[in-house]
């Protein structure tokens, strides 16, 4: 049977991506207002209780509006804002780390951030099985393509062409902060350092580590060791086993939903650095609703990733 999906907010980046994902894929019927009904709060309210499944790609606010017009239809909700990830109410669509079989059984998931899902990969494994401290003042330093920003971002950095490097960020208290806090089980706010390179697409998100300064911490191979086993047998994500001398963005890199996992350990083990590189587009926004979209179907998890 034909599952019908209604995507809130089609026209913007993430929207578009996931209706490219969905669109030759037989399992489903797109249910896509056009531009004179996708401002209607009548005509999406009418598309909730038509759909089986919804994704919200709108700001904030826009998303727990939604949310409201959902009310009283069978509708099931992937909502890709940053509005629900902390409510307990929802559940959060990292199903790697949450549990593939909670994320199938969710009436509502919220979509992980782009820099957490970096930023947990790496931390929330190793803190979740005692190799790393739950107490330690963490810091993510982390760069994404421009795309991440929005259709404003785009249009700045495409226009701009001698923009080299964006820091932003600058006065803390970054939304995606309680998000990394929550689900990575720590006692502090991660010190959040975040920053736009002129590429379009691709991420990279870094955890360093003073290892030698740590009452409770594995060695580097213990936290390699430990994050192969817990992905063991995932097909999105992965650990690189070797080590290069550097870990690169490449401009011409196409969509992936891959999430691709490092880590680097210093000679005398005193230190080491945990990367994580990712399509911010991808497994950090659209490839991840696509694959909670698969589990809630009941299909398979990888169906129309690029993988």
């Amino acid at each position: 049977m034909t599952a019908r999906v209604f995507i809130d907010g089609a026209a913007g980046t993430t929207g578009l991506e996931i209706a490219q994902r969905l669109a030759p894929r037989s399992e489903f019927e797109l249910l896509i207002l056009d531009d004179t009904q996708r401002k209607s709060a009548d005509a999406r309210r009418d598309a909730y209780h038509a759909a089986d499944y919804a994704v919200l790609c709108l700001p904030d606010d826009a998303a727990i509006e939604a949310v409201s017009l959902a009310d009283g239809s069978p509708c099931r909700i992937i909502d890709a804002s940053s509005a629900h990830r902390t409510n307990p109410a929802w559940t959060y669509g990292f199903p790697e780390l949450i549990g593939r079989d909670k994320v199938a059984a969710a009436s509502r998931v919220s979509n992980p951030g782009c820099y957490p899902t970096g930023f947990l990969a790496l931390l929330a494994p190793l803190v979740r099985n005692g190799l790393l401290p739950s107490d330690w003042p963490y810091t993510c330093h982390a760069v994404s393509g421009y795309s991440g920003g929005g259709k404003a971002l785009i249009e700045r950095f495409e226009s701009d062409p001698d923009i080299a490097y964006r820091d932003y960020g600058l006065a803390m208290g970054h939304k995606h902060v309680p998000e990394m806090q929550n689900f990575a089980g720590l006692a502090h706010a991660p010190l959040f350092a975040p920053a736009v390179v002129p590429a379009h697409r691709g991420m990279i998100v870094e955890v360093p580590l003073h290892l030698a300064l740590m009452e409770r911490a594995a060695p580097t191979d213990g936290l390699r060791d430990c994050l192969r086993h817990f992905y063991a047998g995932s097909p999105v994500v992965r650990l690189n086993d070797e080590t290069p001398d550097e870990v690169l963005l490449r401009r011409s890199t196409g969509p992936s939903d891959r999430l691709e996992l490092f880590v680097f350990g210093s000679k005398d083990g005193t230190q080491a650095r945990l990367v994580a590189r990712l399509d911010n587009l991808g497994k950090g926004a659209s490839g991840a609703a696509v694959q909670s979209l698969n589990l809630m179907a009941g299909l398979a998890e990888t169906a129309g990733l690029a993988l």
